[in-house]
């Protein structure tokens, strides 16, 4: 007699454990699958995020463009695992249900439970879509905090330089404050959701077992059929639930996809066919490097560059100098095809920079900028960006070549030191001089170099210039070199001196005293300062 109850509590217990083993089973083979789809999508991004010109990372927040990708690519996880799991087997549940409903009775039952289901979906699309733009807003007020959090931990030492803590914490408290109010008005809105939702709910189950209590009434049904369609009803919440909270959080997740996509929709510049360790360099012997009658504006209303032309033949120096904002740094960024020119051309070895793979332009030049960049790791490994299959005596004679001997002998783990974020652990001279180890190591047939010295004084100017020219020497390289301080490019094969984004004057250094023009007023001044060679004034 109990044979039977026995087999089907047993048949139950058994149907629990499989549903919760088959529950697991999907996240564990699903594990692999939603990770592998997070990297491909934050790494797809990265890639063109670095792929972007040099215009839209002049004007990003590091914060801002970090939150956006990690919030986007868990969407897309969280929004594959919720329409695979969850939407197909929800709407199964519900035809089901329903069914059952409608053949045990009759139609009455059925359209109640339909027009339940009908009200709940059309009330969950409705002010689902609805509340769309108060999570935008809520995105962008974490996005602007979040950014604001980066930017000053980023730049400490000025926050401390000038005593602005209490300021910069007032203004990351408003911007928390800002999105404190719209993940409030989130938080209320999907509560007026939830009530939503349950009231039509609550209304359905009603209606249905009026429906059915008549039923009863008239004989046409029994009290335990009563508790049947109330388990059937209640089993129908289950997925109605499921429905608006994968239709919500579906929502939420295009919500937070949708700055992703809009930084994916942003035009690259120019992209490397081929990765550094694939290709060969195309540019061997030092090359002519050629600006010809070159125009170029950030701004269409504020001309940086106006016509301006000048050659540095095979192997030799050639030195730019001028006022702040002339344009002598916005020449490297042409050279680089950070920015391509608005008029006229730039050329290499007699070729049109655009006409090369940007990615083969590059590795043909080497460069000392004038903001040294260093990343947070050893002095070794930054050293070795110039260069990552180098070797490491390769590597030990370009920090001899750039005067960083000193240094590394005054540390403990000498190129295993860490040099900090953005090498706040070296000085402004010490970063310079890994810097030009950098280009050292690069070997590069055409050398820039963008105020390379200005943070060095002038004795290890001077030491570090002549290991340079040692290293360019015979004709080995052709180099640009864009100076403040005069006396570092007095020996170059040619001086250019720009005024307004054009050439004022040119020549040796001996010819440009003699004209007592621009140059030699700019000599003059410098060696007043102290800056120049003693004894040598304009003539």
């Amino acid at each position: 007699a109990l044979a039977a109850p026995t087999a089907c509590l047993l048949g139950y217990g058994i149907a629990r454990l499989g549903d919760s083993g088959l529950k697991e089973l999907r996240n564990y083979v699903f594990a692999a699958v939603s990770q592998r789809a997070i990297r491909v999508v934050a790494r797809g991004v990265y890639e063109h995020l670095t792929a972007l010109d040099l215009a839209f990372h002049l004007d990003r927040k590091t914060g801002q463009l970090s939150r956006v990708i990690d919030r986007g690519a868990r969407s897309i996880n969280y929004l594959v695992s919720m329409t695979l799991f969850n939407v197909a087997p929800t709407a199964l549940e519900i035809a089901l249900v329903t069914s059952i409903v409608s053949f045990s009775f009759g139609p009455a039952h059925a359209a109640a439970a339909l027009g339940t289901v009908s009200a709940y979906v059309v009330f969950t699309v409705t002010y689902s879509n609805r509340r769309i733009p108060i999570r935008k807003r809520m995105n962008a007020a974490d996005a602007k905090a979040s950014g604001h959090a980066i930017d000053t931990l980023i730049n400490y030492e000025s926050v401390k330089y000038f005593g602005n803590e209490a300021r910069e914490a007032a203004k990351y408290d408003a911007l928390l404050a800002g999105y404190e109010t719209e993940a409030v008005e989130v938080q209320r809105t999907l509560s007026i959701l939830n009530f939503g939702q349950q009231g039509i709910f609550a209304v359905g189950l009603g209606t249905i077992m009026l429906l059915t209590s008549d039923a009863i009434l008239r004989g046409e049904a029994s009290v335990g059929d009563l508790v049947l369609v109330n388990g059937l009803l209640f089993q129908l919440a289950i997925p109605l639930n499921f429905v608006g909270m994968v239709y919500r959080e579906i929502h939420q997740a295009l919500v937070d996809m949708d700055a992703m996509f809009e930084l994916l929709d942003k035009e690259p510049g120019p992209v490397a066919a081929r990765s550094r360790d694939e290709r060969e360099r195309v540019i061997g012997a030092p090359p002519a490097v050629v600006f010809d009658d070159v125009s170029f504006a950030y701004e269409p209303s504020r001309k940086i560059i106006d016509g301006l032309s000048f050659e540095i033949k095979p192997g030799e120096t050639v030195a730019i100098v001028g006022a702040s904002g002339c344009g002598k740094s916005t020449l490297l960024r042409l050279l680089f095809r950070f920015y391509d020119v608005g008029g006229g051309r730039v050329t290499v070895g007699g070729r049109d920079v655009r006409d090369y793979d940007v990615g083969d332009l590059r590795d043909a030049i080497g460069v000392v900028p004038q903001d040294t960049s260093l990343f947070n790791a050893t002095i070794g490994e930054n050293i070795r960006y110039g260069d990552p299959r180098a070797s490491d005596a390769a590597v030990e004679a370009a920090a001899r070549a750039a005067n960083l001997t000193p240094l590394l002998d005054s540390l403990p783990d000498r190129f295993d030191t860490v040099v900090g974020e953005r090498g706040l652990k070296l000085s402004g001279g010490e970063k310079q001089r890994v810097a030009l180890a950098r280009a050292v190591l690069k070997d590069a047939p055409v050398v820039c170099f963008d105020e390379a010295t200005s943070a060095l004084d002038t004795s290890t100017e001077s030491e570090i210039m002549g290991h340079l020219r040692d290293h360019a020497s015979a004709g080995s390289k052709t180099t640009l070199i864009i100076a403040h301080r005069l006396s570092t490019v007095a020996d170059a094969d040619e001086i250019v001196v720009l005024d307004r984004g054009r050439v004022a004057e040119r020549g040796t250094h001996h010819d440009l005293m003699l004209y007592g023009g621009k140059y030699a007023g700019l000599w003059a001044a410098q060696a007043e300062r102290g800056d120049g060679p003693e004894g040598e004034t304009a003539r």
